[in-house]
């Protein structure tokens, strides 16, 4: 059973976590908190952003949300996610046949949650405010429609 989130949150934060691994090379988020009216990720990251990377970060998201992309779901089985994926965040009960969301070709990975079907239904993407703490840093975010 899949996660209830809010669906443009949930895909925003797909971009958001492919445009961090591109621009900083960084893991993906290690923990997300995902609502309709704002959310956060945390990274592993040794410094908070610069006001430049901020700005950049977010006009790259968004660039990726004008895109309008499609939101795609496959299946792979367990051994295939094993092999291709980070399976790391896959809750106990996954099972054998394990859903990749693909946001056009910018984005693929695991994930239970729900999404948008293009990119064109996420709104504008806005970072609020940053911090950094002991290795952590904490990207909090809206949308805008």
């Amino acid at each position: 059973m899949a996660k209830s989130y809010y669906p443009p949150m949930h895909t925003a934060e797909h971009i958001l976590n492919q445009t961090m691994l591109q621009m900083f090379t960084k893991e993906r988020s290690f923990s997300a908190h995902l609502e309709k009216k704002k959310s956060k990720c945390d990274y592993h990251f040794d410094r908070n952003l610069t006001e430049d990377e901020l700005l950049t970060l977010e006009n790259k998201v968004n660039e990726i949300v004008n895109r309008n992309l499609d939101v795609t779901e496959s299946f792979v089985n367990i051994e295939e996610a094993k092999t291709n994926y980070n399976i790391s965040k896959l809750p106990d009960d996954a099972g054998e046949n394990i859903r990749v969301i693909k946001v056009g070709d910018y984005d693929t990975c695991l994930c239970i949650g729900e999404h948008v079907n293009n990119t064109s239904e996420i709104g504008k993407f806005k970072i609020i405010s940053t911090n950094h703490n002991d290795g952590v840093l904490r990207i909090r975010f809206k949308l805008e429609e």
